[in-house]
């Protein structure tokens, strides 16, 4: 089922985030817990893509396996930073054959690689050139992409992301997912904006709890995130336990999410990556609200 079609509904509701292994070996223990999220029954899944694609194999058996064995929608990533126009498609082509109806067209992160090359000798420079590939190709999938609350790293600023960003809608996104923010506010008064912009897409918004103070640094790192805070008093009184920290990181993320449905929000992605358990408690904490 398309994506576009599940978020039509009144249902509040959660999906979660999974990543594919980076070896054979690893398969095993990532099939098992991305099956054991797929049982928590979530509105869809969706499968990472790795850096420079070295394991896309990876992200389309997971989605497929998701799909067939459980029944739960799939989004599979797909970047294309390092790709070329050739690879890209036939990446495109087994999605569709392998059934998948819904991409997550995603430029993808810069390798050490691609740094060393002219932005100029990139066949795909932006998200946007990868969507109108997919459409050119004419596979019918239901395109996703992503936007940043607090701008994305390499905007001069918001106005200039969001101009940006409509040009993607307008290629033929369907919907947005966001990357991940600690202060929903920041979320608000940026689908305020966007809705402003003419953006009438959906937009899911993505909360990361997080389980371990190491995560703090990297999510800083990839994301630029804001930190409330509440939250740097959280992870300074309970980083040096991890039961603790871990608990309250999924309180922390729980927090948000009721708060995102308080406001009308009715769709949550949650990238809770392959944690079966951190899923699952989130889900618990809401399961009178879920209904």
């Amino acid at each position: 089922m398309k994506i576009s079609s599940l978020l039509s509904g009144d249902k509040l509701s959660l999906s979660f985030e999974v990543f594919p292994p980076k070896t054979d070996t690893a398969m095993e223990s990532v099939k098992f817990a991305t099956e054991e999220i797929a049982k928590l029954s979530p509105l869809f899944m969706s499968v990472t893509y790795g850096a420079g694609g070295g394991t896309s194999k990876y992200t389309l058996d997971i989605a497929k396996n998701i799909k067939k064995q459980y029944g739960v929608p799939t989004v599979a990533h797909l970047t294309c930073v390092s790709s070329n126009r050739e690879t890209v498609r036939e990446k495109i082509e087994e999605m569709r054959i392998a059934g998948i109806e819904n991409v997550m067209a995603l430029r993808g992160d810069i390798t050490p690689e691609l740094e060393q090359k002219e932005k100029s000798e990139w066949i795909f420079q932006h998200a946007i050139d990868l969507i109108h590939e997919i459409k050119e190709s004419g596979a019918d999938f239901c395109i996703g992409a992503a936007c940043y609350p607090e701008v994305h790293p390499e905007s001069d600023n918001q106005t200039e992301d969001i101009k940006y960003l409509k040009e993607k809608v307008d290629a033929g996104c369907s919907f947005l997912t966001t990357q991940m923010f600690f202060d929903n506010n920041l979320l608000y008064n940026f689908l305020y904006k966007i809705r402003e912009a003419g953006i009438t897409v959906p937009v899911i918004p993505g909360v990361m709890p997080i389980t371990n103070a190491n995560q703090v640094e990297r999510a800083i790192k990839l994301s630029g995130s804001f930190m409330p805070q509440r939250f740097k008093n959280l992870v300074d009184k309970f980083g040096h336990s991890p039961d603790a920290m871990k608990q309250a990181g999924i309180v922390y993320a729980t927090d948000q999410i009721i708060d995102l449905f308080a406001n009308g929000i009715k769709n949550v992605h949650v990238y809770s990556m392959n944690k079966p358990d951190v899923a699952e408690k989130i889900l618990n904490n809401l399961s009178d609200i879920l209904g």
